[in-house]
């Protein structure tokens, strides 16, 4: 291994171990933290895309860096109201602590303790692969895409939900970034007794991607744009991309 990749993989294990860490309060301070905006996007997310699919019933959905399994929740809420048929509802996560939080409230969904550049899974076998705040968390986001790819079938989707960087921000864009950088580490940090770990959340959005970015290594890993949108002053950006 290069010392690039070592580096990469050393970076990787410190994200996983401190999401290791704040398990167990994960939920609440994100709920918090969020003031529970979060379900509408999450609620967007889906809806769009079993409306891109167009079909009746799907065989798998895959949610990458799943962390304690609300995502995968979504999914099947969200498939029930339309009256979409999901077979498997897969969730991935490199952090057992994780797992085990997901494992406890959400038993009857399936789970691999991976990484999203390792998906456990044979090719084209799903037909939604999802990642919603943890594609930064992705220390080589490029292969995780090509990944992505991989494990869809043909015209199968990807759905990206994240914090990203705005280069421009608006005034409402720069009320966000102060709550993102001053209050929203101190909420974090008090709820899960880790301060460490929710001051790296501003500091990994700084350091991301910008959205004409994302997009950018989507087209690169074989993905054509559907969707793109940003929501709530620019906190969340939601992309749907389709497998080419």
């Amino acid at each position: 291994m290069s010392s690039y990749g070592k580096q990469n993989g050393q970076k990787q294990e410190k994200i996983v171990s401190m999401f290791d860490n704040i398990a167990p309060t994960y939920d609440t301070a994100n709920r918090v933290m969020s003031m529970g905006v979060d379900k509408s996007w999450r609620r967007k997310a889906c809806d769009l895309a079993f409306a891109y699919t167009q079909k009746e019933s799907l065989d798998r959905v895959v949610d990458v860096a799943c962390g304690t399994g609300d995502m995968m929740r979504f999914w099947q809420v969200q498939a029930e109201k339309a009256g979409i048929a999901l077979g498997e509802i897969v969730g991935v996560d490199p952090s057992v602590g994780m797992l085990d939080v997901a494992k406890e409230k959400f038993p009857k969904f399936i789970y691999h303790t991976a990484k999203a550049t390792e998906i456990p899974l044979e090719d084209a076998s799903a037909d939604i692969v999802s990642i919603t705040y943890g594609i930064r968390n992705v220390v080589e986001r490029e292969a995780a895409l090509v990944e992505f790819n991989r494990v869809l079938k043909k015209d199968g989707l990807v759905v990206i939900l994240e914090f990203m960087k705005n280069e421009n921000p608006s005034l409402l864009g720069k009320i966000r970034d102060f709550y993102m950088n001053r209050v929203l580490p101190k909420v974090g940090g008090f709820i899960s007794k880790n301060l460490e770990a929710y001051e790296y959340l501003p500091n990994s959005i700084e350091d991301f991607s910008t959205v004409e970015n994302m997009q950018n290594e989507l087209k690169e890993a074989g993905f054509n744009i559907l969707y793109t949108k940003s929501f709530s002053m620019d906190i969340s950006t939601l992309i749907i991309a389709q497998k080419r």
